[in-house]
């Protein structure tokens, strides 16, 4: 196994001088240096062969022992230095103070086709940051994690990747759902793969201790490294920063928009600042079409990160990120701009995008309401998001009596589609077809470019519940077999049409299935 590392990281920013593995607060440093736990029997579950490549690696290396060693923190690869980064955050809208790589260790980074890429384990033992917790990984949330991340990817949505899924051999103790009856279950790490791992809480740790140098120090950093395009650091420089990472957040939210994808704990210590998806803990798919739905058991009082607050949640931590970007500024106009522009792009973003999900290609002055109507419409019953846009790609203009027959497979009850519901359903079926007269599209084009941002596959709570409980009994096939249904999510995949299905009466309520926890 051969790497060409490249320890950009860890060479151009301050260590903690502290070397001692202890839980305390890290001044003046952007990471402490930190070796990985071992474990007593590790064993390699899956690889991500797309990774592989990524970073300059074959299938015979990951069928190594050094492999096996490396990417489960039971031997540090040759002239790197591990370790943990070092963060704070706003967790459910308060300042938590520092937070930091509390079950995450950075291995290296690599560089291979001039691409950089940071690889860190997350489940590999404690950090100066762990605080109370152990750092340690289950196999439920590493197989929600790896699968996931790599989905996302095929989806077409920035995203960290993963590169392989492992059991540690370790038994781990978790109470699952906060509720006192903790248990032991099978310890599991994943290695997870991304240009960078910074998020806002990198910057706001500096911001908040005052220490200007050391967030200069990292801006400047982030600058060279991630966004080289921008020109040499300057006050200028820093707002096309700031409005870049503004504009890369606000397009992975319209991206989780398109295909119901809720984050579930989008504190800013869980903010790219390169724009994508990191962190996958409590998120979810949406079942039934519904703003209001949150996956976080935590978040289940106040639905913060709930699906349809997430545009104005990417807002208001972008306004933290701004505030912590102050210093290097010193004049908050030009950042409020920025801000104000965030909420006019989103208004017309998302209106694109829902355009593309209806295959309209022309624009007319009456979109918005045909859209708002058929969000009220997907309210009035119980209504699968992914299998209603999905069919609706089958809607032939010339016949608009048989829109309900082809989406009636996405109702949960479609016996209560009746009376006022189904002349709703009509009269807007109606407009639709109206307004694809105006189209010069044909229906068959209409449906290719319509599927083209409709999934027909996304990992459902329940299936990658499945895949969960088969491997707590020692069956690891279905997380290969869900692992390869989703590297093709737009694809028909007629031999896995079991996948294309509502939620099953089972999964409502079943822990896992409907909310999670943060320790999920």
């Amino acid at each position: 196994m051969n790497l060409n590392i490249d320890n950009t990281f860890i060479d151009s920013l301050p260590a903690d001088a502290v070397k001692e593995n202890t839980r305390r607060q890290v001044e003046k440093a952007c990471y402490s240096f930190v070796i990985p736990k071992q474990t007593a029997k590790p064993e390699l579950l899956h690889v991500s062969e797309a990774m592989l490549e990524q970073l300059g690696l074959s299938k015979e290396d990951s069928e190594s022992d050094t492999f096996l060693k490396v990417f489960t923190g039971n031997e540090v690869y040759e002239n790197t230095k591990p370790y943990a980064m070092c963060y704070g955050g706003h967790q459910f809208g308060n300042w938590a103070g520092q937070l930091g790589d509390g079950r995450a260790i950075n291995l290296f980074e690599v560089n291979h086709n001039n691409q950089r890429w940071a690889v860190q384990l997350k489940g590999a033992g404690e950090t100066p940051y762990s605080r109370t917790a152990d750092g340690l990984a289950v196999l439920r949330s590493s197989i929600r994690e790896y699968l996931c991340s790599e989905a996302m990817h095929y989806l077409g949505v920035p995203t960290t990747r993963a590169l392989t899924l492992a059991l540690s051999g370790d038994q781990v103790l978790r109470d699952m759902l906060y509720n006192g009856n903790a248990a032991y279950e099978k310890g599991a790490i994943v290695t997870r793969v991304a240009p960078s791992f910074l998020r806002f809480g990198n910057f706001e740790i500096f911001a908040a201790r005052q220490d200007v140098e050391n967030l200069k120090n990292l801006v400047d950093f982030t600058i060279k490294e991630h966004y080289p395009e921008l020109g040499k650091p300057s006050r200028e420089t820093y707002l096309k920063f700031f409005k870049e990472v503004s504009n890369r957040t606000l397009d992975m939210i319209i991206h989780w928009q398109r295909v119901g994808f809720v984050h579930g704990v989008m504190n800013t210590d869980n903010m790219s600042i390169l724009g994508l998806t990191i962190d996958y803990g409590p998120y979810g798919w949406l079942e039934g079409f519904d703003y209001g739905w949150t996956p976080n058991t935590t978040d289940r009082e106040h639905k913060r990160y709930r699906y349809g607050n997430q545009p104005n949640i990417g807002l208001w931590n972008l306004f933290k990120l701004a505030n912590a970007l102050y210093p290097l500024i010193e004049e908050a106009e030009p950042l409020e701009a920025i801000l104000d522009a965030y909420k006019i792009d989103f208004d017309k973003k998302s209106f694109e995008m829902m355009r593309s999900k209806l295959g309209l290609e022309t624009e007319d002055v009456f979109d918005k309401s045909l859209i708002q109507d058929l969000e009220d419409n997907l309210l009035l019953i119980e209504t699968d998001m992914t299998i209603f846009f999905r069919n609706l790609s089958q809607f032939k203009k010339e016949n608009y009596l048989e829109g309900t027959q082809i989406v009636e497979g996405a109702f949960y009850k479609a016996e209560e589609l009746t009376g006022e519901v189904i002349n709703k359903w009509q009269a807007w079926f109606q407009r639709y077809a109206d307004r694809l007269q105006q189209e010069s599209i044909s229906d068959e084009s209409r449906k290719e470019k319509m599927n083209s941002v409709n999934p027909k596959y996304v990992l459902r709570n329940y299936m990658a519940q499945l895949a969960i409980d088969a491997a707590d009994n020692g069956n690891y096939s279905l997380i290969d077999e869900l692992f390869q249904l989703l590297k093709q999510p737009y694809a028909e995949q007629p031999n896995k049409e079991k996948w294309f299905a509502k939620r099953p009466e089972w999964a409502r309520h079943k822990v896992g299935c409907s909310m999670l926890s943060c320790s999920s």
